[in-house]
């Protein structure tokens, strides 16, 4: 069966400056590195890692912002078009993007209601009437006021503005949303409140999520799947039951025993990494976690580890993968 969005292989290098200087060598920047998943109809899949790993770079090449390297990505098992061109266009009224600071995603001059009708006025498939009668009913469904639709969006909360940011995302009736870290900039009261929103409006509507964020608290609440990359890599994915109840690589073992726990239950181990991530312009050679992993090895450091599977489904970047996995049981 295929998914809704098939990302294969996908890389996207920059050349930088290796220097200071205008006559500074150049070096390759992977921000994005062979990454591969699949997203079904309905589900969600969540994005997870260290600021700069490279998961706002791989939601744009999902969606077609940015051109990639090599790879593919292919929607509803046709290949995404060319960036920019009439079909491209087109196929953005099935998939959208909310992003992470409402405000700078908004046009402070404009009213709310004008950004929100503004979707289909591009696709040029709707008269004014038809736009503004889907805009209250789509306004009703994020939970904005009739009201509001004259306001500014510097005279709407944090909450409001991310409601009107998903109000304009959903006028063209998308299959796909990519939330690039959409409850960051808000406060936490106000981040249970759009969390929610978004698993409502996928039990009603059947959306799926590709949901980039770095709080693994909120991607364990929202997530059908998990995906934790590292240095432009992912180094495990799979269901997010079974990542979270028992986490393979030590990266992600790390990750989960950082999040908070409350109540009775047995406390999990807490695993601290040293250092810092290394230079992604310097990428150091076998497993590029190798530099940070107390259980690396000889073979960590000089052979690059592949993704396999577990007996559960789960795929894992791991040379010591099977021990770890033992360890986490005991």
């Amino acid at each position: 069966m295929s998914g809704l969005l098939e990302v294969t292989d996908l890389r996207r290098y920059y050349k930088v400056r290796a220097g200071r200087g205008p006559f500074a060598a150049k070096a390759l920047l992977r921000a994005v590195d062979g990454v591969s998943f699949r997203i079904e109809a309905g589900r969600t899949l969540g994005l997870v890692g260290e600021s700069g790993c490279g998961k706002s770079t791989t939601g744009k090449l999902a969606l077609g912002l940015i051109e990639p390297t090599s790879g593919t990505v292919n929607y509803a098992g046709a290949a995404m078009p060319p960036t920019g061109g009439l079909e491209w266009r087109a196929l953005r009224r099935r998939i959208q993007m909310v992003y992470q600071d409402p405000l700078g995603a908004l046009d402070r001059r404009l009213p709310v209601g004008a950004q929100i009708m503004e979707p289909l006025a591009i696709h040029g498939d709707a008269t004014p009437a038809e736009r503004r009668e889907r805009a209250g009913a789509v306004m009703d469904s994020v939970g904005l006021q009739p009201h509001q639709v004259d306001r500014y969006p510097h005279e709407l909360s944090g909450g409001q503005r991310q409601r009107v940011v998903l109000a304009r995302a959903l006028m063209t009736e998308p299959d796909l949303l990519i939330c690039d870290e959409p409850i960051s900039a808000l406060d936490v009261s106000i981040q249970a409140q759009v969390v929610n929103l978004l698993l409502d409006l996928q039990d009603r509507l059947g959306i799926a999520y590709l949901f980039i964020s770095h709080d693994l608290r909120v991607v364990r609440q929202v997530s059908h799947d998990v995906a934790v990359m590292y240095l432009g890599r992912i180094v495990e994915q799979g269901e997010a039951e079974s990542l979270f109840a028992r986490p393979a690589h030590p990266y992600t073992r790390a990750l989960v025993s950082a999040i908070p726990t409350t109540g009775a239950g047995p406390r999990r181990e807490r695993l601290l990494l040293q250092g810092d991530p290394p230079n992604p312009v310097n990428v150091p050679a076998g497993c590029t976690f190798h530099t940070r992993c107390p259980f690396a090895t000889a073979q960590c450091r000089s052979e690059v580890p592949l993704l396999r599977t577990l007996d559960d489904g789960r795929e894992v970047a791991c040379h010591r993968v099977l021990e770890s996995a033992l360890q986490v049981a005991a």
